[in-house]
Parts: structure tokens; C-alpha cells; sequence
């Protein structure tokens, strides 16, 4: 299943919106597709989800969660964490942590959106748009993806590189750094998700064909 934006499902860095004026619409279209948009009328006859979302005068990176934020998110979220062979409790915490659910979040060192990207993790994932919700996740979860591989599936680590960056992780022997900062991510992610995944787990890389167009996913079971 893919997800899909439609309409004008942009997210801008520093565009303020009375709450009124922000509504996203959700639901599925014919192909099973997961749709988020800001279109005043759905399509006829969808089983559609609406979430008022807040405008902010003043966008900055907080762990606050707000509850429609969360709902609105969670199938994206699940979808990308299964392509990706994450658990979908990590990559909530991570986005929790991270933006608190604020797709316009922007920290002072210029990560971006929900999963806070910076330029040249955006760029090596070919996001355009940091702010977009869709793409911002399939990157973030993607590059969580390639932390993982890189640490033996061990996510302590992988969380650790995801703050700090892996050549941090490096530097001190394969082992969270000494930066408070870092230190305090790592053990407010690994509360809020819950046990972790043993090191050493295997993954596998599946590839499948949908409507003609390779989709590879990561999964712990392996292929038949």
C-alpha cells in the first residue's frame, strides 16, 4: 500500500493559521491508499476522518504531543515503519521526541517537520519539501533504517546517531556519546517506546511489485 497527499496538503516553516482555517481530512481512496489533505469536500461516499489543527505564531521543536496530532499521524507512521522493518512504538517516540507531532517544528540547527530532518539527510532522500508530512516520514523512517543496518540493529545506538549523527557514535567506540543532549533523547525515546529490539536481529529486504513499480519493504520474517 502506498501513502499519497492530494490538493494542498503543504505544510509551510513559519505560516501561522487561526485554528479554524486548519482542518485535515483523512481517508483511504479506491486503491487502498492513505490520503491527508485540507479539501473543504472529500470525495462522496469516503469514510473520512477530520483533525483541527492549530495554527502557532511562533514554530519551534517541542515533545508536547497533541492528541489529533497523534491520530492523524498514526497510520502514516505504521505504514513506514513496516516498509522499513521498524517498530511503529519507535518511530512515534522518535516523532514525539522530535517535533511532538508538529509537521512545521524547526529546531535552531535547521532540522525540519515531524521526524526533523536536516538539509542533508533531506537531500540524500530526495525531500523537496521537509514540512510535508508524507515525504518527511518516509525519509526519517528510511534513515532510521539505514542507522539500524549501520549498528547491527541495535537501537540504542541508532537513536543515539539519529541526535547526535554516527560519526559522534563513532568517535566514541560504537557507543552513545557523552553529551547530555544525547544522552537525555535516547532514554526519553526508549521510555516512551517500551522494549527495544535485540542486536543481532535479522531483517530482511523484500522487494514487491505494485501496479507495476518495485516497493521494497524490511521485515523480520523471513521470505518463503
Amino acid at each position: 500500500m502506498l501513502i499519497r497527499t492530494l490538493a494542498a496538503w503543504v505544510l509551510l516553516a513559519g505560516v501561522a493559521a487561526p485554528a479554524s482555517a486548519q482542518r485535515i481530512y483523512t481517508w483511504h481512496d479506491e486503491n487502498g491508499n492513505l490520503v491527508l489533505s485540507n479539501m473543504q469536500r472529500p470525495p462522496q461516499g469516503a469514510s473520512v476522518r477530520s483533525f483541527a489543527i492549530g495554527g502557532d505564531s511562533s514554530i519551534k521543536t517541542t515533545s508536547r504531543a497533541v492528541p489529533t496530532r497523534i491520530a492523524l499521524y498514526d497510520d502514516l507512521i505504521a505504514q513506514h515503519a513496516q516498509l522499513n522493518g521498524l517498530r511503529a512504538d519507535l518511530v512515534r517516540a522518535v516523532v514525539q521526541v522530535e517535533s511532538g507531532f508538529n509537521p512545521n517544528a524547526r529546531s535552531p540547527k535547521g532540522a525540519k517537520g515531524l521526524m526533523q530532518l536536516m538539509p542533508a539527510t533531506a537531500k540524500e532522500f530526495g525531500v523537496t519539501n521537509p514540512y510535508n508530512a508524507v515525504d518527511n516520514v518516509r525519509a526519517g523512517t528510511a534513515y532510521l533504517r539505514q542507522l539500524l543496518d549501520r549498528y547491527d540493529n541495535n537501537e540504542e545506538l541508532a537513536l543515539a546517531a539519529y541526535n547526535a549523527g554516527p560519526g559522534a557514535v563513532d568517535k566514541y567506540g560504537e557507543s552513545v556519546p557523552p553529551y547530555r543532549e544525547t544522552r537525555n533523547y535516547v532514554s526519553k525515546i526508549e521510555r516512551i517506546a517500551g522494549v527495544k529490539q535485540l542486536p543481532g536481529t535479522q531483517i530482511y529486504q523484500v522487494t514487491k511489485i505494485v501496479d507495476g513499480r518495485p516497493i521494497v519493504y524490511y521485515t523480520d520474517k523471513k521470505p518463503e
